[in-house]
This record gives structure tokens, C-alpha cells and sequence, in this order.
């Protein structure tokens, strides 16, 4: 298969349709292509869109989620499914209709990101099938999503239950935990050198020995010094070729 994964969104309440619509925006190799707001509807437009996946809600008035996905196996080209839905009763019907995944509201980023992973392992070919991280990193600030470009983040740092991510022109202020961000860094130039730091090594200016066996790191674009503890230092050489 060549280009995107396609997606149609299918939930009766144009909150929930709007929010997966804009959680899935990060990811590369999907495409949301349109939207229902009814099990009919569903079917109409997995009819004219052809997706690759539904994410497809359960309840619904008139034709609700379980119907839409037993009739999608009708047509010529059957769509994955994957259920979106806030009730977990209805898990081990989903997966009797072949369901690939089960998703429950509120969404949660990293069992969407393993979603993910999974529709590409099933729809994209073997040489495909390496799964890059999201280009953006995306955190909540003030009940808000924002999206970083991770390039711009010189640092991370963890403080009384803050998280700090110190961008070159602004900082951002959230309470997701510092080895959550970590790991939606995996694939950028992010190392750990100490229990509460995260710093770009793309910024690194400066390394020098500071006491104990510890080091001191200076940034480019900053005046900061940052301590790099002693546990981190060999592995840290090694990353800057030192």
C-alpha cells in the first residue's frame, strides 16, 4: 500500500469527533479523510471514501457501532475497525467483529500512539513498517494541547510536580511527568543528565567537570548551566563523542 493510512472518524458527538480528529493530526502516515455523525452516515461514507480504518463509537441512536461495523463487511473493500467509545462493556463484542482495537474516552495519547502502531504494522508493507515518532510533541499547558516542534526545545526540566519545557522563546508550563515527555521524545536528540533534566544534545555548547565526578553543561541560545550528575556523564560522552 502506497501513501497514507485513511481514516474516517465516526461518532455521534462532534466533540469526540473533533478531539481524535486533532490527536491524530501528529501522526505522519494517517489521513483523516472525513467524518460521521451517525451509523448510517458511517456507512454511506466508508461506501464513497473507501478508508483503511474506522474509528468507530458503539453508542449511537438508530444504527449504533456494532450494526455500522457488521455492515461494513458487506462491501468490496472492508475497513479496519478500531472502537472509540466510553463504555468497556462492549470489548469482547468488538473484538468478536474483528476489531483491531479498542480505544476508551477520554482518549489517552500513549494507547492512541500504540493504536497507531498497530494499524501500521497491519496496513503498511514490510519495508514500512518502522513507526516514527509524531513530529510534534504534544503536551497539555492549561487544559490546552499544544504542539512543539521538538527542535526548538533546548530542555526539559521536572520541578515540585512541573514539568518546565524551556523552548528558544518561551517556556511552557505542564503537569504531564517528565519520563511521559521522555518517551514522546524517543527519536529526537533528547538525553536525560539527571533524575529531573532532559536537554537537547543539538544545543550543547559546553561541557565542563564541575566536582564529585559530576559536570556542568552549558547550552547555545542560554547563559544556563546545567548540572549533569555523575550517573549520566559516561553515557553522555559517549552521545557527544567526547
Amino acid at each position: 500500500m502506497n501513501g497514507k493510512i485513511t481514516v474516517l472518524i465516526v461518532d455521534d458527538e462532534r466533540f469526540s469527533r473533533e478531539e481524535l480528529n486533532f490527536l491524530l493530526k501528529p501522526y505522519e502516515s494517517i489521513e483523516v479523510v472525513g467524518e460521521a455523525g451517525s451509523g448510517d452516515e458511517a456507512v454511506m461514507q466508508t461506501l464513497k471514501l473507501q478508508p483503511d480504518v474506522l474509528f468507530l463509537d458503539v453508542e449511537m441512536p438508530k444504527m449504533d457501532g456494532m450494526a455500522v461495523a457488521k455492515a461494513v463487511q458487506e462491501l468490496k473493500k472492508v475497513p479496519e475497525i478500531v472502537f472509540a467509545t466510553a463504555y468497556p462493556d462492549f470489548a469482547v463484542e468488538a473484538f468478536r467483529q474483528k476489531a483491531i482495537d479498542y480505544l476508551l474516552k477520554p482518549f489517552d495519547e500513549e494507547q492512541l500512539s500504540e493504536t497507531v502502531e498497530r494499524i501500521e504494522k497491519i496496513l503498511k508493507p514490510v519495508e514500512e513498517k518502522v513507526v516514527k515518532p509524531p513530529s510534534k510533541l504534544a503536551v497539555e499547558v492549561e487544559e490546552t494541547i499544544e504542539y512543539l516542534d521538538p527542535s526548538e526545545i533546548m530542555y526539559v526540566h521536572r520541578e515540585d510536580r512541573i514539568t518546565k519545557i524551556v523552548g528558544k522563546h518561551k517556556v511552557y508550563e505542564t503537569k504531564d511527568a517528565l519520563k511521559d515527555v521522555e518517551k514522546r521524545l524517543q527519536g529526537f536528540s533528547f538525553f536525560r543528565i539527571h533524575k529531573s533534566y532532559l536537554v537537547n544534545l543539538d544545543y550543547v555548547h559546553r561541557l565542563t567537570p564541575w566536582f564529585n565526578g559530576a559536570y556542568q553543561l552549558e547550552l547555545q541560545e542560554t547563559e544556563e548551566k546545567l548540572s549533569v550528575s555523575r550517573n549520566y556523564v559516561k553515557e553522555l560522552r559517549k552521545k557527544l563523542e567526547l
